[in-house]
């Protein structure tokens, strides 16, 4: 069920004329925008980083092995879904590997910044597109599954977009959230990438659960690689002067197959139903009874 964001009336059309108040969203780039005001700049991200992960994302060991685990997720968690929504999918990258593996669904992805829609039209060949203030849903009752990945510790109103994102999901169906994990890992990364938090799996889970979404899983990941996060997150601390924002992406190809194999192995803890204590992501699964 689509909504009006301008008289919050709910309808069910092709197009997103609203029957009662005769409101139409603008089209940027040939893209339906929700938030104009907010489609260039926003305090949650810096736009001009696109460029940078659109090359980085396909041959990194971290956003490869995170794929893999949602789409896991995806196929156990929900194996009867039909429809799913992406909030902030940037670039498309877990999109496309959706679209590859679970072609039966139909796809959408929302992404606050037009930048990085330009991205994802290149990426896509099916998914549905559109600008959007994950803030303010412009769906009620719609999808099976909603997921945000790496997205809700970008927005200080995290609990307004779970709260939008319960509505937007069908009962019966539920969300897919990883998110950065541990305070205690703060470093200038998180303050370059405009991160708001770092997760504390209860708090998180309280959230969920005040509104009313029903946790079904929560383990860690980057959990194996621990160690090797925190000394590098402890070097950029002691000098924050000397900070590279894609420091941790320049390794050398022979690593970053280890790295992934390392995660593939964590992958198969997880399907084995065991729940991760400590790691640098945390992945929970939350159904909407």
């Amino acid at each position: 069920m689509k909504k009006c964001l301008n008289c919050n009336n709910q309808f069910e059309s092709q197009d997103w004329h609203c029957p009662v108040c005769n409101y139409t969203p603008v089209t940027i780039g040939g893209n339906i925008t929700f938030a104009p005001d907010l489609a260039t700049e926003s305090e949650g991200f810096d736009a001009e980083f696109f460029p940078q992960l659109a090359k980085l994302e396909a041959k990194n060991f971290w956003f490869r092995s995170r794929n893999r685990i949602i789409i896991y997720a995806i196929q156990h968690y929900f194996p009867h879904a039909q429809t799913f929504l992406e909030i902030g999918c940037g670039t498309g990258f877990v999109l496309q590997g959706i679209e590859k593996h679970l072609p039966h669904l139909t796809t959408s992805g929302s992404e606050i910044f037009t930048e990085g829609l330009k991205f994802a039209t290149e990426r896509l060949c099916k998914t549905n597109l559109f600008q959007m203030d994950a803030r303010n849903i412009p769906f009620t009752n719609e999808f099976d599954i909603i997921g945000a990945f790496d997205v809700i510790e970008h927005i200080q109103q995290d609990e307004d977009v779970i709260r939008q994102m319960y509505v937007a999901t069908r009962n019966g169906g539920g969300i897919i959230l990883t998110v950065p994990q541990h305070p205690w890992l703060w470093s200038p990364s998180d303050t370059h990438a405009h991160h708001f938090r770092r997760y504390v799996r209860q708090n998180l889970i309280y959230k969920l659960q005040k509104a009313g979404f029903k946790v079904v899983k929560a383990t860690s990941f980057v959990s194996l690689l621990l160690p090797l996060m925190l000394i590098s997150r402890l070097k950029n601390r002691h000098h924050p002067q000397d900070y590279d924002p894609i420091s941790e992406f320049k390794i050398s190809s022979t690593l970053n197959y280890l790295l992934e194999k390392i995660l593939d192995a964590e992958r198969w803890l997880i399907k084995l139903g065991i729940s991760l204590p400590l790691g640098g992501s945390l992945l929970i699964i939350a159904h909407k009874s």
